[in-house]
């Protein structure tokens, strides 16, 4: 499949901001499920630094914004190819050990709730089948409702409301998979659509469990499946605040406002459509 994305972030603030420096992780993971076609990231005003690839093999950037300035958008346009590896990630180089995802942060932290979900799954043929069944229960205990959690909302408190959003969904998959000894980690990136074909236009996110003899595999519980050609990866960390696209500071004083809009479109689809138009 070959997808479109285009993605903007703005910035305003309601005084001046005298300076901005971002980490920027939002360029696509290079493993056999994708490839990049083409990319571009804008940042009003900014200035391109260095970039590195991570120990988790993610590539960062660093951009600088000299102000002042009242509002920055971050914009990016790009064309991927994907093609699905039934959530499998191959061809990924990363150096980290996968048992440093065996570690909690603040988000993923458990409680007795998140203890006993994790409990609940005990039939179970291997840790393949333990990672599926994990997500399942989580899919089961928590409705995706867009509104009711934010973004500070942990795994523990999604789970005791029983609603949240694809973040909650997998702060708490990460959750029972440590504590079921399954380094997990938090993965963000795009989404195409959901699994019954609605368009999705917001950036995404899902877990990767690791499973010995195999490696790392994703799980989308928000939507019930395994990552495929409908997914692009950009990076991943020990939660959201750790994978964030964007992380940045700003010298300055005032309140700051964020927008985003996101779009992921197939180009063969599109293509097809453009054709049919013309003649008719």
């Amino acid at each position: 499949m070959k997808l479109r994305v285009t993605h903007q972030t703005v910035y305003r603030y309601d005084h001046p901001i005298r300076n901005i420096v971002q980490s920027l992780r939002l360029t696509p993971s290079v493993f056999e499920g994708q490839k990049t076609l083409e990319w571009n990231i804008e940042v009003t005003g900014g200035i391109r630094g260095p970039g590195f690839r991570d120990g988790a093999g993610d590539w960062i950037e660093g951009w600088t914004v000299r102000g002042p300035m009242e509002e920055v958008a971050v914009s990016i346009t790009g064309r991927v190819e994907t093609r699905d590896t039934a959530g499998v990630l191959r061809g990924h180089r990363e150096m980290i050990n996968p048992l440093a995802y065996l570690r909690d942060s603040d988000a993923t932290k458990a409680d007795k709730g998140l203890r006993a979900l994790a409990a609940s799954v005990s039939d179970h043929a291997d840790n393949l089948d333990l990672a599926h069944k994990l997500s399942a229960a989580v899919s089961e205990a928590i409705a995706y409702e867009p509104g009711v959690t934010e973004s500070q909302t942990t795994a523990a408190e999604a789970l005791k409301l029983g609603k949240g959003v694809c973040q909650d969904h997998t702060h708490a998959l990460m959750a029972v998979a440590r504590l079921r000894d399954l380094p997990a980690r938090y993965v963000s990136g795009y989404l195409h659509a959901t699994v019954d074909g609605e368009p999705h236009e917001a950036a995404h996110a899902w877990a990767e469990i690791h499973v010995e003899n195999i490696g790392w595999i994703g799980f989308d519980a928000a939507n019930r499946c395994c990552p495929d050609e409908r997914y692009v990866r950009l990076g991943s960390g020990l939660d959201a605040s750790d994978a964030a696209p964007i992380r940045g500071i700003a010298a300055g004083q005032g309140d700051e406002r964020l927008d985003v809009a996101v779009r992921v479109e197939d180009i063969d689809k599109l293509q097809s459509q453009s054709q049919s138009q013309t003649q008719s």
